[in-house]
């Protein structure tokens, strides 16, 4: 193989976010400010209809204040799935309150409500989608699960910008909702995250809780922590916020093309009217085979590809109290799937690359 590797992932990190940096830098006032302010104000009118956003230092942090605002804590009951980064249930954990893992429908790798109902008890306070790989979870049916039983709704959307579910856009149904903007994900402001939030009360108890919990210097009115986001990580995000749109028209783009030409693979669903960004195009392929294809797509043809997510949280030392059910469909996925890349540094030579090595390796498994 002497092509160069095509990576599963790239961050998109040009000039003009280089100028954007260079002048917070020049202005002196580096920690959270203006830029910080008006990132907020962006970000909630091109992804979020006008909701309140609080922008902090990561996305966990985002989930975490998230939770401490709408006031989980010990004795809470907080429903999560289990095939997704560990960061969700660590997020429901760190507050004292216990995550309970649910399965996953099969399609979109999002929460069944189904799953959802079963796992509720007594002590449920809220049920946490995850909107995982860019793919909107099943709002409507998880939803009337929440509304039956008295619970709320967090959605952690750290992957999913600019998604929706029959026009509606993710982050607008829950409580409050996280996106991250960590440098792989589909915009990044070098590290971050935003929270947005359905009402004042959370939108004011979030911005307490990332500044130490003060809004006016020395008048701390709970305990907080320090998770604010700075003005040059904002000034990256802003920039990055104005190519979104472009970006996930080329993500959509290259995922079409995938879903036209790949062989031997199953390609992703798409459920009626949701609208994909595609954080991750992800395949399954024959659990026997998935490790012997990721070795040989990027050995034979420099074709990278990522394995999101090999050990499902429940199965994770650090969260293996938590795990009380069997999750098949988790497993089942954390078996079989392969994410292969998708992001908008690919040219077209890269994505035919990737169709013909896909093809040549699910076929010397067949």
């Amino acid at each position: 193989m002497n092509q160069p590797l095509i990576p599963a992932a790239k961050p998109l990190i040009g000039e003009e976010e280089r100028a954007a940096v260079d002048a917070v830098l020049r202005s002196g006032m580096v920690a959270q400010g203006p830029q910080v302010a008006a990132f907020e104000e962006e970000f909630s009118a091109q992804l979020l209809a006008g909701r309140r956003c609080q922008a902090v230092s990561s996305g966990t942090a985002g989930l975490h204040v998230g939770l401490l605002a709408c006031g989980v804590g010990p004795g809470d009951e907080v429903i999560v799935p289990s095939f997704t980064f560990a960061a969700t249930a660590n997020a429901v954990a760190l507050t004292g309150a216990k995550p309970v893992f649910a399965d996953i429908e099969p399609g979109s790798f999002c929460l069944d409500a189904e799953s959802v109902r079963a796992a509720i008890t007594g002590r449920t306070r809220a049920v946490m989608p995850v909107h995982l790989y860019g793919h909107p979870a099943d709002m409507g049916a998880i939803g009337e699960v929440a509304q039956t039983h008295g619970l709320e709704i967090y959605e952690d959307a750290a992957q999913a910008h600019a998604a929706s579910l029959d026009g509606r856009l993710v982050g607008t149904w829950g409580r409050f909702a996280m996106f991250s903007l960590y440098p792989t994900k589909n915009m990044t402001s070098g590290e971050g995250g935003m929270v947005a939030c359905a009402d004042e009360e959370v939108a004011r108890m979030v911005r307490l809780l990332r500044n130490q919990g003060m809004e006016r210097q020395y008048a701390n009115e709970v305990v907080g922590l320090n998770v604010r986001m700075t003005d040059i990580h904002a000034a990256i995000g802003r920039v990055q916020l104005g190519r979104l749109a472009e970006w996930t028209a080329q993500r959509q783009a290259t995922a079409a093309f995938y879903d036209a030409e790949l062989r031997g693979v199953v390609t992703p669903p798409v459920a009626p009217g949701a609208v994909h960004v595609y954080h991750q195009y992800t395949v399954r392929v024959d659990a026997a085979e998935r490790d012997r294809m990721v070795q040989a797509l990027r050995e034979e043809h420099g074709v990278g590809s990522g394995v999101y997510y090999p050990v499902p949280s429940h199965r994770l030392t650090s969260l293996q109290e938590y795990a009380r059910a069997e999750l098949p469909e988790t497993d089942r996925a954390a078996a079989e799937v392969v994410s292969l890349p998708v992001h908008p540094a690919l040219t077209e030579q890269d994505r035919e690359r990737v169709v013909a090595a896909v093809n040549a390796v699910a076929g010397a498994g067949a």
